[in-house]
């Protein structure tokens, strides 16, 4: 009995893994770097000191990995059966790597801030083709939708309930939001993501960035790194709807120890959910560089040109039981058609072993239009007199128009580091953004008008914003275990608008603003396992250029939104579970929203509101429940509320609109719920079978809380298969399939609406969006 016990004792003792990273050479302490062992949850950093600890782990063998930006990786295979002691010397990289192009503007380990990472691998697992708001919707409280009812053509999503509007986005840390309606447009970026390596996504706040302000997220794409390898890889996917995707990726890997180029090329073709919802799209990737022991310099080019079919409209509600791919349009070349070019330099440069300054140039150029077909349009509504046929007048007539966007922008971007190694790490950096839209709108086609050489052009506008921000963050390190974080951005921005609308109105106007954002937060790691942090910051934010151009003369000018942020959260990790937890109070005053108030020619407008919030808590862990099974679980609970209510709703009999004072409101968009579950079984080493599944509970289409308009709650599951494998000199053959919408959902996940009074009586017009039922996906990927 006792030999059984002390055996059973064996088998179930825990050991303790310490020791100090150094750099081999100096022998300098390393703080800050990554330890873990590869394959579990289990991960700590080293302290000021170098030192670090993992405590509690289970004899067998294992992988330890350390990892430290500039730093090549350490990997040694262990037989853990006592306590371990290791001094761990990493040797400095004889190159520097992109990390550091983006380190200015993420988040880092010990900061107190609220992110999620994303990495190559997961985002490559699920890229056939749609785009990346899909491939970013297990991460926490995120909803996507897509016109076309597939993910492939014009896509939103939304964090926290906001729009990509108040979301800022950054490529390499250059601003990508369009700077006039502070938009991302993702159907311009097609397959973007077959050239990304990584992700960032700040929720709340988070720190001080370049360009539109953050008010509820951020994300932050790095594109691809350098391969030192040679490479190519072909890439195809085809699926449901009539979806081909072809993409084409090399590079040259290190040439002659420094120089690198990497290119990708790739054509994207779907018929779409919703009829007639096709999209024709291509893009381009192109980069080349040198990098040295303390230098990077680096081009990149990308383009994207797409043609859409329109599906923008939704499908009226009332036909969502019969024909749930309903697309009113129906003339031929009802579509959009744009191209956007964009261009990086970007240079890095060490200085000593505690400096490190990065700088940037950019320059992108969008133009398009979309065309469309109006029928019996008003001359008026085009400055046109009328048009006397024979013994008739005509005021209307059948025409087909074409609305125009040319635009530039243009800047440079900043930042300087100083790292003691040790405790105490400052950043200073920046941006200067200048931006130009041209509008104008022709009329290409009408049997009454002269215009078969030259369309009719009925308006003309013209944009421009200058942005400057500058930024400081200062982390410090307390005895080892206490993270002290600042971070201060100051903030300009000018808009001037000039000329006549689609409406015919003049909408010249000029607006500057003055922004202060200060963030202060703090980290403490309780121990290995548990760290708790608290964030607290301050931002403001200007509206876009059509809260501008929309607003109604006889009324208040739209005014910037004010946005107090507190984010408090814990995490733990141990060798099979890793779990966090965050809570969050998002106040606003003056947030615009829409509540049916409308201009003078009849547009709804944005309006201010005094008082609204988001508060919440948001769930995320993973556990190792089996060898080969593992268990992915986010959750957020929230409420969002608008403060004291007015509703406005247009009364057609009478003019004017009738004014509801309806209290305290749910935010429109804002589901108290969502979840994401995700069941991974690994049958061997190189065969992986996920079932993914998630659940967004109901969204109200306005901002009244009326069910009536709203989306009912769906849960919906996806199955991905991959299997990959290796075939003589061709390095990776994968093959993949995706279920999409297994249980064959019928879901709705966005709409719009209007409501009116005529003849007495109550009328809405609306439109929503379904989604598609099951679908399915397939790839194939060569990589030689």
């Amino acid at each position: 009995m006792l030999l059984l016990f002390t055996i059973t004792a064996h088998g179930w003792a825990q050991y303790n893994i310490t020791g100090t990273v150094r750099e081999k050479n100096s022998g300098q302490a390393l703080s800050g770097a990554s330890v873990g062992i590869v394959g579990q949850y289990l991960g700590t950093v080293s302290n000021p000191s170098g030192e670090f600890i993992l405590k509690n782990i289970k004899q067998g063998s294992y992988t330890l990995k350390v990892t430290y930006v500039g730093y090549s990786d350490f990997t040694k295979e262990i037989e853990l059966d006592k306590d371990l002691s290791l001094t761990i010397e990493l040797e400095k990289r004889t190159i520097l790597q992109d990390e550091v192009i983006i380190s200015a503007t993420r988040a880092a380990e010990n900061e107190p801030s609220t992110f999620t990472n994303v990495d190559k691998q997961e985002i490559s697992s699920i890229n056939f083709g749609q785009d990346l708001p899909y491939l970013l919707s297990s991460t926490p409280s995120v909803v996507v939708s897509s016109d076309a009812g597939n993910g492939i053509g014009y896509t939103s999503m939304r964090i926290r309930g906001t729009d990509i509007s108040r979301i800022n986005v950054t490529m390499n840390g250059v601003p990508v939001n369009d700077a006039e309606s502070q938009s991302v447009f993702w159907v311009d970026l097609p397959d973007f993501a077959s050239s990304v390596d990584n992700v960032q996504i700040q929720r709340g706040v988070g720190t001080s960035t370049n360009g539109a302000a953050a008010f509820g997220a951020s994300i932050n794409f790095q594109t691809t790194k350098l391969n030192p390898s040679a490479y190519a890889d072909y890439n195809l996917s085809y699926g449901s709807f009539n979806t081909w995707k072809n993409t084409l990726s090399a590079g040259t890997g290190l040439l002659a120890g420094h120089w690198a180029v990497d290119v990708r090329l790739s054509k994207l073709n779907s018929e779409g959910y919703i009829e007639r919802a096709a999209s024709d799209l291509k893009s381009m990737f192109i980069s080349g560089g040198y990098y040295g022991e303390k230098t990077i310099v680096k081009a990149i080019i990308t383009s994207g040109k797409e043609k859409t079919y329109q599906a923008w409209n939704g499908v009226p509600k009332d036909s969502l039981k019969t024909n749930r791919r309903y697309n009113p349009f129906t003339y031929e070349n009802q579509t959009d058609n744009y191209q956007q070019d964009n261009y990086q330099l970007l240079a890095s440069q060490e200085i000593g072993k505690h400096f490190l300054i990065n700088a940037a140039a950019h320059y992108t150029y969008g133009r398009g239009y979309y065309e469309e077909f109006e029928e019996y349009s008003p001359f008026a509504s085009y400055g046109l007199p009328d048009v006397i046929n024979g013994i008739d007048t005509l005021t209307a007539a059948d025409l087909v128009r074409q609305k125009w966007m040319n635009n530039h922008f243009y800047g440079a971007t900043f930042s300087g580091t100083y790292d003691n190694k040790k405790n105490l790490k400052i950043i200073v950096g920046g941006a200067g953004n200048q931006y130009s839209g041209d509008h104008f709108g022709d009329i290409i086609r009408c049997n009454y008008l002269n215009i078969t050489e030259h369309p009719y052009r009925w308006h003309e506008n013209n944009t421009k914003k200058n942005e400057f921000n500058i930024f400081t963050k200062v982390n410090l390190t307390i005895k080892k275990k206490v993270f002290l974080y600042a971070d201060l951005q100051y903030r300009t921005v000018k808009f001037v608008l000039d000329g006549i609308d689609s409406k015919l109105r003049d909408v010249s106007q000029t607006h500057i603003f003055h922004f202060f954002n200060p963030k202060l937060g703090v980290t403490y790691n309780i121990n290995d396992r548990h760290s708790m942090y608290l964030a607290l910051a301050l931002s403001n934010r200007e509206p876009n250029g059509n809260n501008f151009a929309d607003a109604d003369p006889a009324g208040p000018a739209p005014v910037r939104e004010n946005m107090f942020n507190t984010e408090l959260g814990y995490t733990f990790s141990s060798k099979y579970v890793t779990a966090s937890c965050n809570g969050y109070f998002m106040y606003y005053h003056d947030q615009l929203v829409l509540t049916g108030e409308i201009n003078d020619v009849g547009y709804a407008i944005m309006s201010n509101v005094p008082r609204s919030y988001r508060a919440g808590i948001e769930l995320s862990g993973a556990a190792r429940l089996f060898k080969r099974l593992t268990w992915e679980l986010n959750a957020g609970f929230s409420q969002n509320k608008i403060i004291n209510f007015t509703e406005f709703v247009d009364d057609w009999d009478n003019g004017g609109q009738i004014q509801n004072q309806l209290g305290n409101t749910n935010i429109a968009f804002s589901p108290a719920i969502t979840a994401v579950n995700d069941f991974t079984y690994n049958f061997k080493e190189h065969f992986n079978i996920s079932l993914i599944s998630r659940y967004v509970s109901r969204q109200y289409i306005d901002n009244t809380s009326d069910k009536a308009r709203s989306l009912d709650p769906f849960f919906v599951s996806d199955l991905l298969m991959e299997y990959s494998f290796k075939l003589g000199p061709i390095k990776e053959i994968r093959v993949s399939l995706m279920l999409n919408n297994i249980f064959n959902e019928k879901y709705e996940n966005n709409a719009w609406v209007y409501r009116y009074y005529y003849n007495g009586a109550y009328n809405i017009m609306d439109g929503y969006f379904p989604q598609a039922g099951i679908n399915f996906m397939t790839g194939l990927k060569v990589r030689l």
